[in-house]
């Protein structure tokens, strides 16, 4: 091999290695690449012309002409979370509350070149379907039926969206609050509430109290009245069966009549005995007035001694 060959050979390989990082530039650009859920918009002095949702390469030479363009939509799921939207209820109380929304592009022509800024378009429609539905119900409805006016807000932003080519798949009320001022009030309220309901339960209980009392003292009265009716029906029935055994029944009538007695308020003569004095001679026994001997009694004894007199005077 003689130097013009070498010389050819070097140059070839140059050129070689020169052309191929000139042939790869030149592949990628007539080549689109697309990847899994994506699309492709090609147009064509701002026209589309051709709409590439395949996943793969694909061989476009037009892309070299300088008035064609291509654009890249995203189709993957996609979400937006909106912050401290301000709602008046259906009582004027201020609500704020963060909505949570899931969507996709479903059709990327109309997401392109139906509206011109969709994601501000899509802010402000949320904050108006919030205000229309949650507007028309009361703070207690939005903290208990946040299921159900999520599917609402859903239904309503969708119908909206299907004109930009979005396809709002989940709209979710994440966080509920009130002003701090309005929350103050809003617990006031809800402590003098359960203020009134304790005392309503205190004095419900107290009534019940009162009532089981007296209901008690009721049937406790009709039950001693009625022992008290039957205690001189027990007495009699014993009586009768004491009069069956007269020494018994004599017997019980001493010990009454005994027991009847109260010796430190009462003095009582009962007669002597028949082996002491008959109360006639007792009687004889009283010394006259004025020391004068009883009329009639023989046997009159003398005033007592170391007495002025010999009456005898009861004590007061």
């Amino acid at each position: 091999m003689n130097g013009a060959e070498v010389l050819r050979l070097v140059v070839g390989g140059a050129f070689g290695a020169a052309l191929l990082p000139l042939l790869a530039v030149l592949l990628r650009a007539v080549t689109i690449e697309v990847e899994d859920e994506e699309a492709v918009l090609v147009t064509s002095f701002g026209k589309l012309v051709q709409q590439i949702r395949t996943p793969g390469l694909h061989v476009l030479v037009t892309r070299l002409l300088p008035w064609v363009e291509v654009r890249r939509v995203p189709l993957r799921r996609d979400f937006r979370h909106f912050k401290n939207v301000h709602v008046n209820d259906a009582r004027g109380t201020t609500v704020i509350v963060d909505l949570w929304v899931e969507y996709r592009i479903a059709d990327p022509e109309k997401a392109v070149f139906s509206v011109t800024d969709w994601d501000r378009s899509l802010q402000n429609l949320v904050s108006h379907a919030a205000t229309s539905i949650l507007g028309s119900r009361e703070f207690r409805q939005i903290l208990c039926d946040r299921t159900e006016l999520s599917t609402l807000l859903q239904n309503d932003i969708s119908a909206e969206t299907e004109r930009w080519g979005l396809a709002v798949e989940l709209v979710f009320i994440r966080n509920v609050s009130l002003l701090p001022g309005v929350s103050q009030q809003f617990f006031e309220a809800i402590a003098a509430r359960l203020e009134r309901a304790k005392a309503h339960v205190e004095e419900s209980g107290r009534l019940a109290v009162a009532q089981l009392e007296a209901d008690t003292a009721m049937r406790v009265a009709a039950l001693v009245a009625e022992a008290k009716g039957q205690y001189p029906a027990a007495i009699g029935r014993a009586l009768v069966d004491i009069k069956k055994s007269p020494r018994v029944f004599d017997a019980y009538n001493t010990l009454y009549e005994l027991s009847l007695l109260r010796p430190h308020r009462t003095v009582t003569f009962r007669g002597f005995s028949p082996e002491e004095l008959r109360a006639v001679d007792a009687a004889m026994l009283v010394p006259g007035v004025d020391g004068l001997p009883s009329s009639g009694s023989p046997s009159a004894l003398p005033p007592m001694p170391g007495r002025p007199d010999g009456v005898l005077k009861r004590g007061a």
